[in-house]
């Protein structure tokens, strides 16, 4: 895949949920929340600022990272689903 985001957005894809189930509840797939939690898969050069200096982001590629629940936005590339975030976005760096 040849993707690379621009400024200070972030490709991220999305851990898979774990789903269990607590006495024979089944949830539809369409009533499960999505994961908050993914790894990130690319990153843009970094924001630029006014004076036209460019910041480097905080997160790197292979980080774990949590982020809000309505943030970013859905894409689809070679099939494989995607979110694309900006860097204010991302609430933590897990481990």
């Amino acid at each position: 895949m040849n993707f690379k985001p621009l400024h200070d957005r972030i490709l991220v894809t999305r851990l898979d949920e774990q789903t269990a189930t607590i006495g024979s509840i089944i949830i539809p797939d369409s009533a499960k929340e999505k994961p908050q939690q993914a790894h990130v898969a690319a990153i843009g050069n970094g924001r630029l600022l006014e004076s036209g200096e460019r910041v480097a982001l905080d997160v790197a590629v292979g980080d774990l990272i949590l982020f809000g629940k309505y943030s970013g936005a859905e894409i689809k590339l070679e099939g494989k689903e995607y979110l694309i975030l900006r860097e204010d976005e991302i609430l933590a760096v897990i481990g």
